[in-house]
C-alpha cells in the first residue's frame, strides 16, 4: 500500500510554522499524558530546556534549588479519532478548504504523531447509517487504510448523528482512551450533556471544530438544500451579522459545556493552521491539571 495521505501529512508537518517546530509538535503530544496517564517518578534539577510549568515550587523552596517533576509512561496509549460525516462535510471551511479533506489532514496529523510515539490509533464514524469502528492499530499502513476508508464514505444524510457515535464508543469500547472528536458547530451542538459527562468520567476528550464558510461573497452552494444561496441573501449585511453572532453564541455555549466536563476545543479552518492549533489544544489539556 502506498502511503499517499501519510506522505502529504508528513510534508505538512514539516513545513516551518511561525512560532513552533515539528519537534515541539511531537514534544507537546508526549506531554498530553501529564497527570492522568503518567506516573510520577522523581524530582531533578531544572535545566534550560524544561518547561517552567513543570517546576515543583514547594520542593524547590525547601532545597533552595529549582526542581522539576519527572514522569514515566504507564504503557502504550489508545488514541481514538472520531470523525463527523454527512453532507455538511462536503462544504467549505471559513478559509475555503473542503471540510472533509481538512478533517482527513487533522486526523492524519494526530494519528501520525501518535504512531511515531508508539501509541495505538483507532477511527470511528458513521457509514451507511451505521457506526463504523476501525480497531486500534500501531503502524502507518493501518492509519493510511483508515484515512482512505473515511475519504470514501458517501456523505449522504443519516439518521445517526455525532452524539450516537459518542454513545457507541462509550458503550462498546472498554479501553481507556484519549479521544479526538473532529466535527463542526452543528456536530458540537448535537452532543448531549449526559453523553459527554459519561465519556469524560473515563476518558480524556479533545474537540476540533471546523468552522463553516460564512454566507458572504458570491456563488455559495448550500449543501443541505442542494442549491445556490440567492445573491440578495448573501449581500444582506444585517443577515450576515445575525449569522455571525449566532455561530459565536453556539460556540461559546459549547465551550462552556465542554469545560464543565474537563474537555477542550480549538477551531481549525485550514491546513496551514493544523500544527499550531493542535499544539494549542494539547497544551490546554496538559496544564488544566495545574489549576
Amino acid at each position: 500500500m502506498k502511503l499517499n495521505y501519510i506522505n502529504k501529512i508528513k510534508a505538512n508537518i514539516s513545513i516551518p510554522t511561525t512560532k513552533k517546530s515539528t519537534n515541539l509538535l511531537e514534544g507537546t503530544y508526549k506531554s498530553i499524558y501529564k497527570g492522568k496517564s503518567l506516573n510520577f517518578e522523581n524530582l531533578r534539577e531544572y535545566t534550560l530546556n524544561d518547561d517552567v510549568k513543570d517546576i515543583d515550587w514547594k520542593s524547590s523552596s525547601r532545597t533552595a534549588h529549582l526542581l522539576v517533576k519527572q514522569f514515566i509512561a504507564e504503557k502504550k496509549h489508545n488514541i481514538m479519532l472520531i470523525m463527523d460525516t454527512g453532507r455538511k462535510m462536503d462544504a467549505d471551511s471559513e478559509k475555503n478548504e473542503n471540510k472533509k479533506e481538512l478533517a482527513l489532514y487533522i486526523a492524519g496529523t494526530i494519528g501520525y504523531i501518535a504512531i511515531k510515539n508508539g501509541d495505538y490509533v483507532a477511527m470511528t464514524y458513521v457509514k451507511n447509517n451505521q457506526v463504523e469502528f476501525n480497531s486500534f492499530k500501531y503502524n502507518l499502513y493501518n492509519l493510511e487504510e483508515y484515512l482512505n476508508k473515511y475519504a470514501k464514505v458517501d456523505n449522504q444524510k443519516s439518521s445517526l448523528k455525532l452524539n450516537d457515535v459518542l454513545k457507541f464508543v462509550s458503550k462498546n469500547i472498554r479501553k481507556k482512551m484519549i479521544i479526538f472528536v473532529i466535527t463542526d458547530i452543528d456536530g458540537l451542538n448535537n452532543i448531549e450533556d449526559s453523553t459527554l459527562k459519561k465519556l469524560s468520567q473515563v476518558h480524556d476528550i479533545l474537540f476540533i471544530n471546523i468552522p463553516d464558510k460564512l454566507m458572504n461573497g458570491s456563488n455559495i452552494f448550500d449543501i443541505q438544500d442542494e442549491a445556490y444561496i440567492p445573491e440578495f441573501i448573501l449581500n444582506d449585511k444585517h443577515l450576515g451579522e445575525i449569522e455571525k453572532n449566532l455561530r459565536e453564541q453556539m460556540l461559546n455555549n459549547t465551550q462552556s459545556k465542554l469545560k464543565k466536563n474537563n474537555s477542550f476545543l480549538v477551531s481549525i479552518s485550514s491546513k496551514a493552521e493544523i500544527n499550531n492549533k493542535i499544539i494549542e489544544l494539547l497544551e490546554e489539556h496538559k496544564y488544566a491539571a495545574y489549576y
